[in-house]
């Protein structure tokens, strides 16, 4: 039977193979003449697909247009550079722009210090930061740097870790192009294990460097004990940490770091931040920076005709101007009553049922006559608004003003409210075995199905940020 499954799956891909070649036969004509003057027709080993990858001709909005005429909605969005997808009118209008002035002066230009306060600004751990062309020029510089820094030559990453074109683990051996460094390669989320090394190794390395979360390694977030336990070694042996956040920078408005608050001392950048264009960027301590100020007499060289690529930092400085901490405030606000509308038209019954398995009785709250049912620790707000006090205008353009440490808007922290309340009640329900499926919206639910809304739920909570064991008084971290 094996065989025969084998065999069955061999034809259905041949079969879905052949339909692919006819169905594109202009992307595979481009790739055929590419392959005369280039190894294989590629030049990025990762976007090659075999029998020949498409051809894409245009990009707009979320969308991808191939050399055939095919349109695609983009869910890969560039491994990460393509945040704000193929044509932001903002980041357009600034390139526009760029271009009438020019695109290659050799000198200084008038972006790259707005584009450098703006890094600055978001990521505290970073007091000076030097631009680049990619990720792996950053990892590349900011290694080199703690090595002469600290007159040691070893570097210890992470199996499964990948830093660059030439810092790529996808096992302890490394890959043959690696840069020649001395590495110490460690198991990653084995706080013992990476603490050991680091005491093993410490008159050797130079630096740790590490990926908050994983990406090309199977997208696997760092456990909070597994970076904090690295911060610690790493500051008592005298070795530098550095965090690559060429990927994760985006998770929030600070990146990871500032989700997690551990403050590394060297930071590596790249993707998004250049608004979609060629980009890298290195920061960090300050003491360790100046080493590149080319006004000392010991200064170390960085050079690179494109650092400073006026459209890279022009489109830079804009994309920094669309995300913002208040844009993802207002973006989190509106899901948050979103959500909140849904569960009061579709879950009330679920609600209800809530309150009559809930142990503990209705209560008032002091100066606010609406109910509140205790579900579990958590409050289902019967309405919208919360404790009196607490309430805050909804979010329009003045919510970049609002102080920092200020209470979460009423409405979407309500919404949050809402949806982690009602799915703790359903998961809880969900595991009886007289209740496997709830009933929502005359739909069957399955348990799995609510763990993967959870999971949203929360992503949504920590983007706002919201902790969630802390809902009734949530506040907005400063950053």
């Amino acid at each position: 039977m094996a065989e025969v499954a084998v065999a069955d799956l061999e034809t259905l891909v041949a079969a879905a193979e052949r339909r692919y070649v006819e169905r594109n036969p202009e992307s595979r004509r481009l790739h055929e003449a590419r392959a005369k003057v280039m190894p294989g027709g590629n030049t990025r080993t990762i976007i090659h697909v075999e029998p020949f990858p498409l051809t894409i001709v245009r990009g707009e909005g979320a969308k991808l247009t191939d050399a055939d005429r095919h349109e695609y909605v983009d869910f890969l969005g560039e491994y990460t550079a393509g945040l704000f997808g193929h044509s932001h009118p903002v980041v357009m209008q600034a390139i526009r722009d760029t271009l009438d002035d020019g695109i290659s002066f050799g000198a200084p230009n008038r972006y790259e210090e707005g584009l450098a306060a703006a890094v600055c600004e978001r990521f505290p751990s970073v007091e000076l930061v030097r631009f680049c062309n990619s990720g792996t020029e950053a990892n590349l510089l900011a290694m080199s740097l703690a090595r002469v820094a600290t007159a040691k030559p070893a570097i210890m990453v992470f199996e499964g870790g990948y830093h660059g074109g030439v810092f790529f683990f996808q096992t302890a051996a490394g890959s043959p192009i690696n840069a020649p460094f001395p590495f110490v390669v460690a198991q990653y989320n084995d706080a013992e294990g990476a603490a050991r090394l680091i005491a093993e190794h410490a008159h050797e390395l130079a630096a740790v460097v590490v990926e908050p979360l994983q990406g090309s390694g199977g997208v696997i977030p760092g456990e909070r004990t597994f970076l904090e336990t690295i911060r610690e070694a790493t500051a008592a042996h005298d070795v530098l940490l550095v965090f690559d956040e060429v990927m994760t920078s985006r998770l929030s408005t600070g990146g990871l770091q500032q989700v997690l608050d551990i403050a590394p001392d060297l930071t590596t950048f790249g993707k998004y931040l250049g608004g979609g264009l060629a980009f890298g960027a290195f920061g960090g301590r300050a003491d360790l920076m100046q080493r590149f100020d080319p006004s000392r007499a010991d200064a170390l060289p960085h050079a690179g005709t494109f650092n400073n690529a006026v459209l890279t930092m022009a489109a830079g400085a804009a994309g920094l101007g669309v995300y913002t901490r208040a844009e993802v405030c207002r973006a989190d606000h509106g899901r948050g009553c979103s959500w909140a509308r849904r569960l009061h038209t579709r879950g009330g019954r679920e609600a209800e049922r809530a309150r009559r398995l809930a142990p503990q009785p209705a209560e008032r709250v002091r100066g606010d006559q609406r109910p509140r049912v205790h579900v579990d620790r958590l409050r289902l707000a019967r309405r919208s608004p919360l404790r009196p006090g607490s309430d805050q205008p909804p979010l329009g353009p003045a919510a970049a003003s609002r102080a920092p440490g200020a209470p979460a808007p009423a409405h979407a922290r309500a919404g949050l409210h809402l949806c982690a309340a009602w799915l703790h009640r359903a998961l809880a329900a969900a595991r009886r075995p007289r209740d496997r499926r709830l009933r929502l919206g005359g739909r069957g639910v399955s348990r799995a199905a609510l763990t993967r809304v959870a999971g949203a739920v929360s992503l949504c909570m920590v983007r706002l940020p919201v902790w969630s064991r802390r809902l009734p008084s949530a506040t907005i971290k400063p950053t």
